[in-house]
């Protein structure tokens, strides 16, 4: 049994002599050491995947839920306050981030999202000033 997350390096070949790689990683990878018990952790935590899009992550009620429950912890602690654009000022874009907490047995904590800012698109100057404090 191979981890998902090894998919791509898992290779089945007739024959090693028919390989033209140089370093084949099934030659020097084995689980037959692990327990039963760690290959199962080991197989649940690479057998759920996160969403790759909004538009995925809400087809699936455990991640709605945790979007509700950022957004909600967001509007709790003031984070943002909703102000008029500027004129000729486009709005910061935002993205979300999506991650599977585990415990140590592999059984899932909880599913966890965080809204982050594209602040990567502003220009210093232009869209913020620097108020180093000095």
């Amino acid at each position: 049994m191979n981890p998902t997350y090894l998919y791509e390096f898992h290779i089945d070949l007739p024959s090693i002599q028919t390989v033209s790689t140089r370093y084949l990683l099934f030659i020097f990878l084995s689980y037959n050491a692990l327990s039963s018990n760690f290959k199962h952790a080991l197989s649940s935590f690479t057998s759920h995947t996160r969403p790759k899009s909004y538009e995925e992550a809400s087809q699936h009620p455990c991640w709605k839920e945790a979007m509700e429950a950022e957004l909600e912890a967001l509007s709790t602690k003031n984070t943002w306050q909703h102000v008029p654009l500027p004129r000729g000022k486009k709005p910061i874009g935002c993205h979300w981030v999506y991650k599977i907490k585990h415990n140590r047995d592999g059984t899932i904590d909880r599913y966890k999202t965080r809204l982050v800012a594209k602040g990567y698109t502003q220009l210093e100057g232009l869209d913020f000033l620097d108020q180093k404090s000095g």
